[in-house]
C-alpha cells in the first residue's frame, strides 16, 4: 500500500503548485508558521539569532518548507530546515519553489518514509512539521512516534489531520469509488469520479457539504487525494488526543483555540456553566459536536513532561502582544461599531470584548509590552485590574490566532 501513495504522489503532486507564482505571493498557513511556532511551542521567548534546525516530514511541494524558510530568512535566522518525502515529483516542485525564492542556503532535501526519518534525516531537531501525513500511514501511531523521537529536549511539533465532521460525505465518495473502479488505470478513476460528482442527486452529504472544495478547485491532484486516496481516515478530538498521547507528547494548543471553546458558540450561562467543570480535551471535544464543521484539525504538541508553560501567557509586563497579520491600532479605530467578528467555513464567531478593547488595542503595536500599555494607558489602573481586562482581550484574539505573545530579545 505504501507503493501505492508513492504511486500516486508521483503522479498527482499534491497539492497542485507552480513554481512560478512565487514571484507573487508567499502562502502561509497553519501549522509551522514561524511565529505561531514561537508564541505556542517556545512562550515567546525563542531567540531566533540562536540555530533552530526543523524536519518538514512528508513535506509534499512544499508549503509548510516555504513558508518557513522565508520566513525564518527574513529574519536572518541561522536555520536549517529538513525536507522528507516519498515522491520525487513532489520534491521537485518544492525544490523549484524553494529556488525561485533563493532559499536553498536554509534546507536540505530528503527521499523517503517518516517512518525511515531516524535513519534518513536523524536530527536531532528543535521542530518537526507533519502537516496532512499521519492520516495517510497504516500505522499513525507508529509515524508519530518516530517523530516525536527526534526531537530535541524543549522540542516541539506541529500538526493536522483530517476532521471527520467537517468531512461529512467525503467517505461515502470514496466507497463507492472503490466499488465502481477500484483497480482501474488512473485516468478512468479521474474520468469516473467526475462522472459521479455530476450524477449526485442533490440530497448527497457530499453535495450538500459546502467545507470541501478540493475536488471543484484543486485540479486531478485535488479530486485525486480526496477522493480516490488509496489510505485516508479522520479524527475526532478523542481520537486525536489519545494519537498523541501514544507518542508520548500533549498537545499545548489547538489552531485557532476558540474553535475548540463551547463558549465560542454558547451565549447560555446554564450550559455553559454545566460545561465549566470539564477538562480541556472534554471542551474541545464538546466543541468539537457542536461546530460540526471542522474538516481539519491542527495543533502544536510538545513531550508530556515538558508540555506544561510551553504557550506564551498574557502574565507579564515584557511580554509584548502583536497582531497576527493584524493592525490592531487600525483595528480600534473601527471598535465603536461594535464587537467584530471572526467566520470559520461558515460559522460567524462574535468576539467578545471588555468596554476597555479599544483602550488596550490602541496601544497593541508590537513594539509595547504589556506593562508599558498600562501605564500608557493609566498609569492610576492597577496591574491586577489591567491584566484582568487585558486577558479579556487576549482571549478573544489569540482565539481566533489573531493576538500573539513574544519578549524582547536580551
Amino acid at each position: 500500500m505504501t507503493g501505492r501513495v508513492r504511486d500516486q504522489y508521483e503522479a498527482y503532486p499534491y497539492p497542485q503548485r507552480d513554481p512560478a507564482d512565487e514571484n507573487k505571493r508567499l502562502i502561509v498557513g497553519s501549522p509551522s508558521d514561524v511565529r505561531e511556532i514561537d508564541h505556542y511551542l517556545f512562550a515567546g521567548r525563542r531567540d531566533w539569532r540562536q540555530p533552530f534546525t526543523a524536519l518538514i516530514a512528508g513535506g509534499g511541494t512544499g508549503d509548510a518548507l516555504v513558508m518557513m524558510a522565508q520566513q525564518l530568512a527574513d529574519r536572518g535566522a541561522p536555520a536549517e530546515l529538513h525536507y522528507l518525502d516519498l515522491s520525487e515529483a513532489a520534491a521537485r516542485i518544492a525544490r523549484a519553489r524553494i529556488e525561485a525564492r533563493g532559499l536553498g542556503r536554509l534546507t536540505r532535501f530528503h527521499g523517503g518514509s517518516l517512518l525511515d526519518a531516524g535513519k534518513i534525516a536523524p536530527g536531532p531537531y528543535d521542530y518537526i512539521d507533519c502537516n496532512g501525513v499521519l492520516h495517510h500511514l497504516e500505522e499513525p501511531a507508529a509515524g508519530l512516534t518516530a517523530l516525536a523521537g527526534l526531537l530535541k529536549p524543549g522540542g516541539g511539533i506541529g500538526l493536522m489531520v483530517y476532521g471527520e465532521l467537517g468531512r461529512t460525505g467525503v467517505y461515502d465518495v470514496q466507497a463507492m469509488l472503490r466499488t465502481l473502479c477500484a483497480d482501474r488505470p488512473d485516468a478512468e478513476r479521474l474520468a469516473a469520479a467526475r462522472a459521479l460528482l455530476r450524477a449526485l442527486p442533490a440530497t448527497n452529504r457530499l453535495r450538500r457539504n459546502p467545507l470541501v472544495g478540493d475536488h471543484l478547485a484543486g485540479g486531478d491532484a485535488g479530486l485525486y487525494d480526496l477522493l480516490l486516496h488509496s489510505r485516508d481516515r479522520a479524527y475526532r478530538v478523542p481520537d486525536l488526543a489519545a494519537l498523541v498521547q501514544g507518542a508520548g507528547l500533549a498537545i499545548v494548543s489547538f489552531i485557532e483555540p476558540a474553535r475548540y471553546d463551547p463558549a465560542a458558540y454558547l451565549d447560555d450561562a446554564a450550559l455553559l456553566e454545566r460545561l465549566a467543570p470539564l477538562a480541556a480535551l472534554e471542551r474541545a471535544a464538546f466543541a468539537e459536536l457542536l461546530a460540526g464543521n471542522l474538516k481539519t484539525h491542527v495543533c502544536y504538541a510538545a513531550p508530556g513532561v515538558r508540555a506544561a508553560g510551553r504557550m506564551a501567557q498574557p502574565d507579564d509586563p515584557r511580554a509584548v502582544p502583536y497582531g497576527r497579520d493584524v493592525d490592531f491600532p487600525t483595528l480600534a479605530r473601527g471598535l465603536a461599531g461594535g464587537a467584530p467578528t471572526a467566520s470559520f467555513d461558515g460559522l460567524a464567531i462574535k468576539l467578545k470584548l471588555p468596554a476597555l478593547a479599544p483602550a488596550i488595542l490602541a496601544l497593541v503595536d508590537g513594539r509595547n509590552g504589556l506593562g508599558a500599555i498600562q501605564e500608557a494607558m493609566n498609569p492610576k489602573l492597577s496591574w491586577e485590574r489591567f491584566l484582568a481586562e487585558f486577558r479579556r482581550v487576549y482571549a478573544a484574539f489569540n482565539g481566533i490566532n489573531r493576538m500573539l505573545l513574544r519578549y524582547p530579545l536580551g
